[in-house]
């Protein structure tokens, strides 16, 4: 370390014991399996339960994301409705409710519904007494039918379509003028009905 200018010369101390401050962690291999042998008695405890809570398909925001298809945080309370789940109900068999969201679009209100169909037509709700089974609880032989603890995936963004050959029609099509085309008559749909309001009045008063 070089000096430089007319500065007052450290005085580095190195006489702290820093040995005895210094923080282990020797019993991280051992936390880690008590971890995960926590995970596996919890698991085994929730008996046949999802592993995971039933959530929304949502489109991501912003012009730039709202390609992609997640996870929403809840199921609206229209959407519920339409599914015939109650939302006191849907707390209890694992569908997450949120009372804030609400839906903007009829594809993605349908998309849901549908998801909520395909989960309760699925579910299997097992009574706390064989014996005395409540409303809601299944019965017979959707107790004895296979179970798993997967939840349902979300559906696929596009349907993949078979390889064919362009058309004449599709080769001939100029996508830039069109949209250049679209753009100028939304710009101006306005002027032209104030027109055409105005033409048919001035033929309205001729006739007169």
């Amino acid at each position: 370390m070089g000096f430089k200018h007319n500065n007052v010369l450290h005085a580095n101390h190195f006489r702290k014991d820093w040995q005895r401050r210094v923080r282990t962690w020797f019993d991280q291999p051992g936390s880690k399996v008590r971890r995960r042998q926590a995970r596996k008695t919890k698991a085994a405890a929730l008996g046949v339960r999802p592993l995971t809570l039933l959530r929304p398909a949502v489109r991501a925001p912003t012009v730039r994301y709202n390609r992609k298809l997640r996870e929403g945080r809840g199921f609206t309370f229209a959407e519920l409705k339409e599914a015939g789940i109650g939302r006191k109900e849907a707390r209890g068999v694992g569908i997450v409710v949120d009372h804030r969201r609400r839906n903007l679009s009829e594809e993605g209100k349908s998309l849901n519904i549908e998801r909520l169909k395909a989960y309760k037509a699925k579910l299997i709700v097992f009574p706390r007494k064989a014996s005395k089974p409540k409303k809601g609880d299944s019965t017979g032989d959707d107790l004895k039918a296979p179970t798993t603890r997967i939840n349902s995936a979300l559906p696929p963004l596009l349907t993949a379509e078979a390889p064919r050959k362009i058309t004449e029609d599709e080769r001939s099509f100029e996508a830039a003028k069109a949209l250049r085309d679209a753009k100028f008559r939304a710009r101006h749909e306005g002027q032209r009905k104030l027109r055409a309001a105005k033409r048919e009045e001035e033929e309205a008063n001729k006739k007169k």
